[in-house]
């Protein structure tokens, strides 16, 4: 459904409230039908002209909070990806981590040699046929976008390593693939490139279906940063113990006891923790 107002996005550029893509964003997080429709009849009764989309998302955000924790988390999602940073270290850990779900052997920062020059990779995985080299661009902002000359510079370092290690007799049968995964987008033209050079791309809503966001709830491999239930400085620690996902948490609660959660501030933790691993 479209009403009068206009909100504006992150870009800048405006366009009417839709109900529709609010309700379905909500339905996407796994909210009841009873809550999205409490949260929508807030929306409408607060929008105004000119608000932004980030803070009817935030108001929804808490909303939902207040109704249920794990969902709250769900929705929040490309927010808290983004959360990962300051630095693209985390984010790196992250895309391993899916990797390994996805049955592949994974290291990290490697320092691998080219025909030419060393090149650190950000993450390496393997498994029984395919080998995947791959370059993590994260970003804290949603309208960074990464352009053509990403791909077109993370090809030619792939090729320079593929040209090297192709002849390994150690890595012989394997398949080589070059990568580059964001959190954000890619233009028109940078996928354009990757599609006709047979670099691998990934980012928050490409390719259709297979994307971060629809691999992430596949697995079901929510970040820390998506927990209500924490600060901001608490989830930093976890990340620096080298713990980014939820899932973690349950086998690492001498990391968990270093927070100083009271025993009720943990148990709600834990709670949310669970629901965000079914």
């Amino acid at each position: 459904m479209q009403h009068k107002h206009l909100v504006r996005k992150a870009s800048g550029v405006s366009e009417p409230f839709s109900q529709r893509k609010l309700e379905s964003s909500l339905r996407k997080a796994g909210a009841s039908e009873e809550n999205i429709s409490i949260i929508v009849k807030d929306i409408i009764g607060w929008i105004h002209e000119g608000v932004t989309t980030q803070k009817i998302y935030a108001r929804a955000f808490q909303l939902l909070r207040k109704l249920r924790g794990g969902t709250a988390a769900r929705y929040k999602l490309k927010k808290a990806i983004m959360e990962l940073g300051p630095t693209g270290f985390p984010f790196e850990h992250f895309v391993g981590e899916l990797m390994k779900a996805e049955g592949y052997s994974v290291k990290t920062g490697q320092l691998m040699q080219g025909i030419c020059v060393q090149h650190e990779v950000d993450v390496v995985a393997t498994n029984s046929s395919t080998q995947c080299l791959m370059e993590c661009k994260y970003h804290n902002s949603p309208d960074k976008i990464s352009n053509v000359q990403v791909p077109l510079y993370i090809r030619s370092r792939m090729n320079d390593i593929i040209d090297r290690i192709k002849n390994n007799p150690e890595l012989k049968g394997l398949n080589f693939e070059g990568w580059v995964v964001t959190n954000t987008r890619f233009s028109e033209d940078a996928i354009s490139y990757g599609l006709c050079s047979g670099l691998k791309m990934m980012s928050w809503d490409f390719p259709a279906n297979n994307a971060l966001k629809d691999r992430i709830e596949k697995h079901h491999l929510f970040p820390v940063t998506s927990l209500t239930r924490l600060s901001v400085k608490q989830k930093q620690l976890l990340m620096e113990a080298g713990i980014v996902l939820c899932r973690q948490i349950q086998d690492n609660q001498h990391e968990i006891a270093k927070l100083g959660l009271t025993p009720t501030k943990r148990k709600r933790l834990m709670e949310e923790v669970r629901d965000l691993s079914l």
